[in-house]
């Protein structure tokens, strides 16, 4: 549901506020009156959920101080100034301050409402922006999938919220297994194209008339679908296995997407999984197709990339399937933790997901170990006996971080409990926590 947008209207003469705030609640608007600078900043803070109609011209704090006051707490507020006569020199300065925009008076009110509507609706999209940085820091909905702190993955997350917004067609590349299909899910959940038709389609799952049919038809009377790019219009297409693509179908594809304009009807986000050694989306597919598909790029990052990020999914997803066969989850030990740290992960998360489920099941029947597992998957990985690859201090810091997490995990939250099975006084657990970024307030459940 969209945002409602509030207007505040600041003028030191009653009746001038009266009115604007007449006209403009009767255009819609719900409007709230200052008559000064300095009762307005109390109220106005930096997410305030509308814009502002300020004079110049007040006693005490004036329009440009209280402008600049204004910019200095957000600097994307719509700030609309009211000049008198004569004071369009003034209007143009507060222009470059950061002001949206100015009326001399006396204006016409449509002009004001005209303003207001525009001021409004970049206002609204502004908060949406904000609202889903806050939601991908947070991890809720889809992007919670999306989980890990190290710097390639908050990147991508600011990659995927930065290009949702966007109308142009994405390209997502990536190792097999590191899961771009969620991040085109992620895209698509993050933009405004949010609630309407996802459509996916599997290139390489198709004969070649088959797939030039169902993604672009023409569809027989009795076919109940829609060609794809059609059933996907408003929304977003997206293709995986792109670079599968025969030059017929490619011809085709290029031109429907050459008949759709800009913006797009139909967003399309290509997937290429390429696995041939050597080879790139750019080499399959014909150069206009590929430029017009890569307009916007998303690479995402191999495991081995992500760091400590492989305890923290390797954790959760041995305590998704640990309760899925009622078992407890295995316990890591620190030499499997610089294993899981050191190993190659030529499958990416695929293959962390594979193992996680193997060192459950393995765990339930009590036997094994995770390094087995990982020797098992990775024929030409040596055991972890040096630091190879990173400091020995880095590997140690990683399996703390784990443990601690796990722990208080488990407890709840429970610090007195954490400490007795630790075996660390409060004190040092503090510090520990601290410098792990790890919050008791994370732990408790409600």
């Amino acid at each position: 549901m969209a945002q409602a947008m509030k207007i505040a209207i600041v003028d030191d003469e009653r009746d001038m506020r009266q009115s604007i705030s007449q006209w403009l609640a009767l255009s819609g608007y719900d409007t709230e009156a200052f008559a000064s600078a300095e009762e307005a900043l109390k109220v106005i803070g930096p997410d305030y959920p509308g814009i502002v109609i300020t004079d110049i011209k007040m006693p005490g704090m004036d329009g440009m101080q209280f402008l600049k006051k204004l910019m200095g707490t957000d600097s994307a507020l719509p700030v609309i100034m009211i000049t008198g006569h004569g004071d369009v020199p003034m209007a143009v300065e507060a222009m470059r301050v950061g002001a949206f925009d100015f009326l001399e008076k006396p204006f016409n009110p449509d002009r004001m409402s005209e303003l207001a509507k525009r001021a409004t609706n970049q206002r609204r999209l502004v908060l949406d922006n904000r609202a889903l940085r806050k939601e991908l820091s947070g991890g809720t909905q889809i992007m919670n999938k999306l989980i890990g702190a190290s710097p390639v993955m908050e990147r991508l997350r600011e990659d995927i919220l930065d290009l949702a917004q966007a109308d142009g067609h994405v390209l997502i590349d990536g190792e097999t297994g590191t899961g771009k299909t969620l991040v085109a899910h992620a895209l698509h959940a993050a933009g405004s194209r949010a609630g309407r038709k996802f459509v996916l389609i599997s290139c390489s799952a198709f004969e070649e008339d088959a797939l030039a049919k169902r993604l672009l038809g023409p569809m027989l009377p009795e076919d109940s679908q829609l060609p794809a790019i059609e059933e996907a219009r408003g929304g977003t297409l997206v293709l995986e296995d792109v670079e599968t693509l025969s030059e017929m179908v490619q011809n085709r594809l290029l031109h429907a997407i050459n008949e759709q304009g800009t913006p797009p009807e139909t967003r399309i986000i290509a997937i290429s999984n390429l696995q041939e050694a050597g080879k790139t989306s750019e080499d399959m597919l014909r150069p206009d197709l590929f430029y017009r598909l890569a307009s916007l790029r998303i690479t995402v990052p191999p495991l081995r990339q992500r760091g400590e990020d492989i305890l923290q999914l390797f954790t959760r997803f041995a305590e998704q399937f640990a309760e899925e066969y009622g078992c407890e989850a295995p316990k890591v030990s620190a030499q499997e933790a610089a294993q899981l740290l050191q190993a190659p992960w030529p499958g990416n998360v695929r293959q962390l997901i594979n193992i996680a489920e193997r060192a459950v099941l393995q765990a339930r029947r009590g036997s094994g170990t995770i390094a087995s597992l990982l020797m098992t998957d990775n024929d030409q990985m040596q055991p972890v006996m040096t630091t190879e690859g990173k400091p020995l201090k880095e590997y140690v810091e990683a399996f703390e971080r784990m443990l601690i997490d796990n722990t208080m995990r488990r407890h709840r939250g429970s610090i007195a409990a954490v400490m007795e099975e630790l075996c660390l006084p409060r004190r040092t657990l503090n510090e520990k926590m601290a410098k792990y970024g790890l919050q008791r307030s994370d732990y408790l459940q409600g």
